[in-house]
């Protein structure tokens, strides 16, 4: 690769890193708009990372969402963009995490989506994987 092409390929690794961190950050605010307390920001467990840990209490228990940021250009991508394999992780990394705080032990586990979408309004999608593969 010319030296070139490679200063191209970091520029737009740098662009899309700024992006990223630039979505969680609003998804962080959107969140606590919604009431969420939030743990843990891009927190690194054992069993993998967590982009946003969120916490909140409600009438029918704690509730530990695990919430995954995806940009695409649509929910359904986002959704679609999470692996089997990358949503155990993130079960086994909330699991972790809840197992370590006696405060968290009781809460109920959950796995969210925060899709961002260039031109549109952030889209939280409560427990988007359902049961599956449990």
């Amino acid at each position: 690769m010319t030296p070139a092409k490679s200063s191209i390929r970091q520029e737009r690794g740098r662009a899309a890193r700024l992006s990223g961190r630039r979505g969680e950050a609003f998804a962080v605010l959107v969140l606590m708009l919604k009431g969420y307390r939030i743990l843990g920001f891009r927190l690194t467990t054992p069993p993998g990372e967590i982009d946003l840990l969120a916490h909140k209490r409600s009438l029918a228990g704690d509730i530990l969402a695990v919430v995954e940021v995806k940009r695409r250009r649509t929910v359904e991508e986002a959704l679609e963009a999470v692996s089997f394999v990358q949503r155990e992780r993130l079960r086994r990394a909330g699991a972790h995490v809840a197992a370590s705080r006696p405060a968290l032990r009781n809460a109920s586990i959950r796995l969210d989506l925060m899709a961002l979408a260039p031109g549109r309004l952030p889209r939280h999608v409560p427990d988007a994987w359902p049961d599956l593969g449990r």
